[in-house]
């Protein structure tokens, strides 16, 4: 779908979108397609119950005689209703619903209202940025679909007076919607398509950004003393990598960078501790954090960010096999800390712990974020409205937890403390991979909190939000891509040109 920005003027004819406030309150724009239409915007809000409240919306198929194919309004509420999280649900609710009309092209009046958001270009290009991310849709093995199923919204202009001000603030805004994009792409494929290796070839195509990618193969982490990472994937017939992906954007090249590492179970069958069959098919699901790490580095670089970053991505596949780690076995990790492998089926932390030691040893961060899709704990703690939030330092939290409501990407910060220790406890190792069911997502977070070494740290732990099963305003059922947002939010207020 093609997105474009066009100076202010009100359309002769064809599908136009107008806005109506709160109390029906006709914007400058809907007003004047009510004067061309001979009245036909204010008797159809006469005969509706259409209020303007935010998101109404309300369609008049070929109103009166003023030549328009069909005029759309679409409810903006109250002036606190107008921010620019809500005209970026906008743009992605407006994107949906001209699909399901058919409709091929469409303008936008994005009126210069001085109590409104849509005054200022951030906030109108945040409509066109909302659009780009609800027009995404995952069909490239889709076949026999019927003309009438597919997409039919080719065109969106945005009438903006300063055209060029709202197409500025929206390429940046488009290089993170192809970071969005990049991680949705990834994790909808399915694990006979992404498995380790070609989950690292699609990180070496960041090269053509300026990101420099190295990927360690096993033999590179059996060097390393990589047991834990390497015991996930010792069952399966796909080789374990390890991605590391910088982007050196600060002035000075050389300034610590912020780290962000990602949890890449490719498929998760959960080993031997083999998971029921009902619903295994949704654990090509299980990289969604390295999926998120990587379409964030695409986005940062994308928009030329200007500070240091590193992202890490381990990945494996966890397979039963006559070569799968087995329960009891005891692994070692890079840290030199032994683990007792209880549960195959708690095998994200395994990854997790090798590369969050590698990164801190390897980089020296100014801080650590890692995302995985780690516990069905934290789901049944937070459902599927906030990603679990785990953190050893308060400022860390703070700033993650702002980003979150900025973007719409919400965290909850949950506890950590050493009573929670007592549960890893293992009589023949130095801690066993798993707890009993008591706090069983802050019980990984804490074992995650073993190979961090006092770095500055965060655990965001997205099993409730990396996919969806329903439509969300800028979220289409499927791959969600949640934490690019959040996180390219956290880079660019809090610590990019610091």
């Amino acid at each position: 779908m093609k997105i474009e920005f066009a100076e202010y003027a009100v359309p002769k004819g064809g599908v136009v979108v107008a806005g109506v406030m709160d109390d029906k309150v006709l914007t400058p724009g809907a007003a004047e397609l009510d004067r061309r239409t001979g009245g036909a915007v204010a008797r159809a809000l006469k005969s509706a119950r259409f209020q303007g409240r935010n998101g109404d919306r309300l369609d008049l198929v070929s109103p009166g005689d003023g030549g328009y194919d069909r005029i759309v309004l679409v409810g903006l509420g109250k002036g606190k209703d107008r921010d620019a999280l809500k005209m970026q649900d906008l743009g992605g609710g407006l994107v949906a619903h001209l699909n399901a009309g058919g409709v091929a092209r469409a303008t936008v009046l994005a009126d210069p209202m001085p109590d409104s958001a849509l005054q200022t270009a951030p906030a109108v290009a945040r409509l066109g940025y909302g659009a780009r991310l609800r027009a995404y849709r995952f069909d490239k093995y889709r076949t026999k679909e019927k003309e009438e199923q597919k997409p039919s919204l080719a065109e969106l202009t945005i009438a903006v007076a300063g055209a060029k001000a709202a197409e500025d603030a929206f390429r940046l805004l488009d290089r993170v919607a192809d970071g969005v994009a990049f991680t949705r792409d990834l994790v909808s494929e399915p694990a006979n398509v992404i498995y380790p290796e070609t989950l690292a070839d699609a990180a070496r195509t960041l090269t053509e950004l300026g990101v420099e990618v190295e990927v360690l193969g096993v033999h590179d982490m059996q060097r390393l003393g990589m047991g834990a990472l390497l015991g996930v994937g010792q069952g399966s017939a796909r080789e374990p990598r390890l991605v590391v992906m910088q982007w050196r954007g600060a002035a000075n090249r050389a300034d610590a960078p912020l780290a962000f590492v990602g949890k890449g179970v490719t498929f998760d069958t959960g080993g031997i501790s083999i998971k029921p069959a009902a619903g295994m098919e949704e654990m090509k699901w299980d990289m969604g954090g390295a999926g998120t790490v990587i379409g964030l580095m695409k986005a940062l670089a994308g928009r030329k960010a200007k500070i240091n970053v590193v992202g890490l991505a381990g990945l494996v596949e966890n397979m039963p096999s006559g070569t799968a780690q087995r329960p009891g076995d005891v692994v070692k990790s890079m840290s030199g800390q032994t683990i007792e492998v209880i549960n195959t089926d708690a095998e994200g932390r395994l990854v997790l712990a090798d590369a969050l030691w590698y990164c801190q040893d390897r980089f020296k961060p100014k801080f650590m974020v890692d995302l995985a899709t780690l516990t069905g704990a934290i789901v049944i703690a937070l459902g599927h409205e906030n990603a679990g939030l785990f953190a050893n330092s308060d400022e860390l939290a703070e700033r993650i937890a702002a980003s979150g409501r900025a973007t719409g990407e919400r965290c909850w910060r949950l506890p950590l403390s050493e009573a929670y220790d007592k549960a890893l406890a293992s009589e023949i190792a130095d801690m066993k991979n798993v707890g009993d069911r008591a706090g069983g997502s802050i019980t990984a977070a804490q074992f995650l909190q073993r190979f961090v070494n006092d770095v500055p740290w965060a655990h965001i732990d997205i099993a409730g939000m990396a996919w969806t099963k329903k439509d969300s305003p800028t979220v289409p059922k499927g791959a969600t891509a949640f934490g690019v947002q959040l996180l390219n939010h956290l880079v660019q207020e809090y610590y990019e040109g610091k």
